[in-house]
């Protein structure tokens, strides 16, 4: 694989990544007001930011333990399984602890999809080793 593919395809994957973070550090920023306080019982203040907080930690390691094979095909299926999983860790972290409706509506619908995209990656992998 050349340098260009393989900055082409990790841009694949860290550009939502990137993206989410940025958009998780600016709803913690907009959302002062529910920041734990003296006054916020330990119970509520654990409850608000466990999702967030596991999302952060998912997204931070879900490419440190990549190796890159060199074939751009194997490369690109291996790394969108991946981020395929890790959309669906964040969105069961929303169904765990998100209160939208509408975006654990979302969730779910993420969870469907993404589980079937899995699978075809996993069969295209199995069938080029």
């Amino acid at each position: 694989m050349n340098y260009k593919n393989f900055k082409s395809i990790k841009a694949l994957i860290l550009v939502p990544l990137v993206t989410l973070c940025m958009m998780t550090a600016a709803h913690a920023d907009t959302n002062s007001a529910k920041e734990p306080s003296a006054h916020m019982p330990k119970a509520e203040m654990q409850k608000g930011s466990g999702g967030s907080d596991e999302m952060m930690k998912s997204m931070k390691t879900g490419m440190e333990g990549m190796k890159m094979s060199g074939d751009t095909d194997k490369d690109f299926a291996m790394m969108m399984k991946m981020h395929h999983q890790k959309a669906l860790d964040m969105a069961q972290m929303e169904l765990d602890h998100g209160k939208s409706p509408e975006m654990k509506k979302m969730a779910q619908q993420i969870i469907v999809a993404q589980k079937k995209e899995i699978a075809q990656f996993d069969r295209w992998l199995d069938k080029h080793k």
